[in-house]
């Protein structure tokens, strides 16, 4: 008796810890404490926790059918596309709705890439993050996701990244002619089987601390990959649904990638939904159903949850809030960078920023403090793992920014005076 008593208890315990977490808006209330989120959870709330549009429709949608199967999704999915083409580069014509992560929309757009080309190797950059799926972990620009496994990727080539702080070929940004995108030409020809189907890249480098190229890479890189035939895949997991201040960063800053393929999820659910989805051009269209799909691919609830969240982006100038707030956190973290000597190198787009501190060390320590001050912070392990990324929900309103600001600001003073945050 005493042993089931026990097992009843634990998801009675369960029940009650959820019952003391609530997310409005930006806000995360756990017990007594309230938060403001500045990484949208894991990236995935670009609507924060609560938007009432998407929590409707998702209702609505469970008291219908909670799952189907994708013979049952397709005419929908078809509907969401549609809703979506107006914010993707005009040559994107032909979707794959089969995914709710990030990481198998990156193999599905692989796959895609080497059934159209006939050839097997992908490039990929140091610092890159492409998912924790065996093949994404694998095609992964670090290290430390990969150290106690084995994930081999047969034609996995990586290439420096465009870090102009932490350059690899120790240039610099006005002298270095592109070279990080340039030398491209010389892996193709020395590192790789000579067989090279796609180059798959995040516009904004995000795990690897939200890294933004050079005015100029993109459109060098598209140049070197049309010479050898490649085909560009855009990993906007993170970029997309609205974090750089456009729809997608391939129709904003990385315009000039014209990427063939797009991949994205996180920000696509809205409020946490998982929803991914893959978009090409139309001669891409190469995949039969039974080549890439998952259980739970085109499910109702994520098709819902994309749509409402496109929509809602759409008539609520959400992204013409993100370029007003976004203003605000830039001036604020390049005001704490005058300030603090430990602040450096802040940077970013949109609502996708960071800065460094002196060591990874330090990092956690601060992320540690600011939480103490009602900002949830992450780092990242990437590289020197010296970034401190602040990513709030896109519909932060710039009341909400100067508060992020003004709590920095705290914990970087109680930083400063090293104090003990417990």
């Amino acid at each position: 008796m005493d042993s089931l008593a026990s097992a009843s208890a634990e998801p009675e315990a369960s029940i009650e810890y959820f019952d003391s977490i609530v997310g409005r808006g930006v806000r995360l209330r756990i017990g007594e404490r309230s938060y403001i989120d500045c990484a949208s959870g894991t990236f995935n709330l670009s609507l924060g926790y609560s938007n009432r549009q998407v929590i409707d429709a998702l209702h609505a949608q469970l008291e219908r059918a909670s799952h189907l199967s994708s013979e049952f999704t397709r005419a929908k999915s078809e509907q969401v596309f549609r809703l979506l083409k107006p914010f993707l580069p005009e040559h994107i014509g032909a979707f794959w709705f089969r995914d709710i992560t990030g990481s198998t929309a990156n193999e599905c757009a692989i796959r895609i890439a080497q059934k159209a080309t006939g050839r097997t190797d992908v490039v990929s950059l140091f610092l890159s993050h492409h998912g924790q799926s065996a093949a994404a972990t694998a095609l992964s620009g670090n290290a430390f996701r990969q150290r106690s496994f084995s994930l081999p990727f047969a034609g996995s080539v990586k290439i420096p990244a465009p870090d102009c702080a932490n350059c690899f070929y120790r240039q610099s940004p006005d002298s270095c002619g592109m070279l990080c995108a340039r030398r491209l030409d010389d892996f193709v020809e020395f590192a790789s089987s000579g067989r090279v189907a796609a180059l798959l890249i995040e516009p904004v480098l995000g795990n690897g601390g939200n890294l933004v190229p050079p005015a100029g890479y993109y459109g060098v890189l598209r140049e070197v990959c049309d010479r050898h035939g490649i085909l560009v895949i855009a990993d906007e997991v993170q970029t997309g649904f609205g974090r750089t201040g456009t729809f997608f960063a391939s129709t904003g800053i990385a315009a000039d990638l014209r990427p063939d393929i797009i991949t994205f999820a996180k920000g696509a659910g809205g409020i946490g939904i998982p929803a991914a989805g893959v978009v090409m051009r139309p001669e891409l269209d190469v995949l039969e159903p039974w080549e890439h799909s998952s259980t739970s691919g085109a499910n109702p609830l994520s098709l819902v949850a994309m749509e409402e969240t496109v929509r809602h982006i759409r008539d609520h100038g959400v992204l013409e809030g993100v370029t007003r707030t976004s203003a605000v956190v830039e001036a604020g973290l390049r005001a704490l960078e005058d300030r603090f000597s430990c602040v450096r190198n802040a940077r970013g787009v949109g609502l996708m920023r960071a800065f460094d501190l002196p060591t990874p060390q330090d990092v956690a320590r601060f992320i540690t403090v600011a939480r103490d001050e009602g900002l949830i912070l992450r780092g990242s392990r990437y590289g020197f793992g010296t970034a401190v990324k602040v990513r709030p929900p896109l519909i932060v309103t710039e009341d909400e920014a100067h508060e992020i600001v003004d709590r920095l600001t705290s914990a970087l003073i109680r930083f400063e005076k090293d104090e003990d945050p417990r």
